[in-house]
């Protein structure tokens, strides 16, 4: 059983972390937010440090899944294998054969309904009979993942239909603007924990003796009446007093999809309790997993994405320094790394800048120029640099580091790291020595215009010589845990 591991991060598809270490009914909550079939790709922009607006975003997924040899696998497996509801199965021929009729082809919806729904019978195995799961959508897919969540948490467990509301910016001149999102709630069993959660009363408002909600005050003071107020109101099925993250703006960490504390502290309080396990299988730049640390919960956390892997990693040391967790799925040997390089060349470079702090780079044109990653640092008279990371996973050239220094020359960058997986030769070598060194303006302190630094190094344990690049990132606000906080003495 999980009660007694680590807190984890999981670098992988969620449906083969589930299947490979997650256990039949060891855990209490989960929260999901996944892509939707919006056709949207969704960008993480960092923070610029030279205040500009920022060229440097990597596209983190692109939610729009299509049909294929995949997704025909998924379908059958849900077909055809036992252990799969019947009346799922009954239902997903029925989306096939209405999406078909009305598309003429498996199109880009039953696709993700289908890798949804797989995914959903195996958070329905790993949910314990008292836990609780949170499915967080929006009007495009919102009215199916519904009907899937029936078939296979059954209807009785449909707890609530909770619609998140929220203001912004925004004009439509042919529909109402939209803005809410839709979260779903249903429990394993009828068993499942349920703490009652609370808000104050509109001011103004008051309540009788019996709890009955009144636009006056009595005319008479009755202490059951002022317990009443003094709790709050019971908190109900649409949510209207919660920001978005753009609107608390402490919170902003540059993820275009990323949902604000206060929305998963809420979800969290009212569906476990302190020790509990949370899990979010898709976990993006992790909101759940923070606010499960915050609250006293440990948490797993799932993403397929180094990008996102490498964002939480450094917010949770941001909000709690002393954090403890593990891991598991990113490449922990020289070889792990040459097989993750051949999987996927785009992983394997976000993951490699993500060894040196710098942040991924992928230009708005499409193009990176060169450029892989980039680190920023500020000298002693108070200006701002930049370090060009290049990745190479696969063979290179002399020309090859050449065009790292054109490419540095193009960008106004002092320095640059090429970074790479195979060994350099000796005239690449003694081509990036021969650049010689930059000396930060305001000290004597020099550093080489051109490093090569290879994945080895990093793992025997060496780094680059490099200017302090500390805030690459923007920063976490450090956040305090509900167990550190002083308690109220009673008088």
């Amino acid at each position: 059983m999980l009660k007694n591991q680590m807190n984890t991060l999981y670098y992988g598809d969620n449906l083969k972390i589930l299947r490979k270490y997650i256990p039949e009914e060891s855990v209490d909550l989960i929260y999901l937010d996944p892509p939707f079939n919006s056709k949207r790709a969704y960008n993480v922009i960092f923070k610029d440090k030279t205040g500009e607006d920022s060229h440097a975003q990597m596209e983190a997924f692109d939610d729009t899944w299509h049909w294929s040899k995949d997704t025909q696998k998924a379908f059958e497996e849900i077909i055809f294998r036992p252990e799969f509801p019947p009346e799922l199965k009954q239902m997903m021929q029925a989306f096939r054969t209405f999406m078909k009729s009305s598309f003429g082809q498996e199109n880009d919806m039953l696709a993700y309904l289908t890798m949804m729904a797989i995914r959903l019978v195996e958070l329905h195995r790993v949910l314990k009979d008292t836990g609780s799961i949170y499915l967080h959508c929006d009007p495009t897919a919102s009215h199916y993942l519904k009907i899937l969540m029936d078939q296979i948490f059954g209807v009785k467990n449909f707890r609530n239909e909770i619609v998140w509301c929220y203001t912004g910016p925004g004009h439509s001149k042919k529909d109402f603007q939209r803005k809410h999102d839709i979260v779903l709630r249903y429990s394993k069993t009828d068993k499942s924990t349920f703490n009652q959660q609370y808000v104050p009363y509109k001011s103004g408002i008051h309540v009788s003796k019996k709890g009955k909600v009144l636009a006056y005050k009595d005319t008479y003071v009755d202490s059951k009446a002022e317990e009443f107020e003094k709790r709050g109101k019971p908190v109900e099925d649409w949510w209207s007093d919660i920001y978005t993250v753009d609107r608390v703006r402490k919170e902003m960490l540059g993820y275009q999809t990323q949902k604000p504390l206060d929305l998963l502290e809420r979800i969290i309080q009212a569906s476990s309790n302190e020790g509990d396990i949370v899990m979010d299988p898709f976990c993006g730049c992790g909101t759940a997993v923070a606010a499960a640390e915050k609250l006293g919960r440990k948490w797993i956390g799932i993403d397929i994405t180094h990008l996102a892997i490498s964002l939480i990693k450094k917010r949770m040391r941001d909000h709690f320094p002393d954090v403890k967790f593990d891991v598991i799925g990113e490449p922990e040997s020289l070889e792990a790394a040459k097989e993750l390089a051949d999987l996927n060349k785009f992983q394997f470079e976000a993951w490699a800048v993500s060894l040196l702090g710098g942040q991924p780079y992928k230009s708005k044109g499409g193009g990176d120029r060169g450029v892989d990653g980039l680190l920023y640092f500020m000298d002693f008279e108070e200006n701002f640099h930049r370090i060009i990371i290049q990745v190479k996973g696969g063979g290179y050239t002399l020309e090859s580091v050449q065009r790292l220094k054109s490419t540095m020359d193009d960008e106004n960058a002092p320095l640059g790291v090429f970074l790479a997986l195979k060994q350099p030769s000796k005239g690449m070598l003694s081509y990036a020595a021969s650049l010689g060194k930059w000396q930060m303006p305001g000290s004597l302190k020099e550093y080489p215009v051109m490093q090569i630094f290879t994945i080895e190094n990093y793992y025997i344990g060496n780094r680059p010589d490099l200017p302090d690049t500390s805030e690459t990132l923007k920063r976490a606000k450090r956040e305090i845990r509900e167990s550190e906080k002083p308690q109220k003495l009673g008088l």
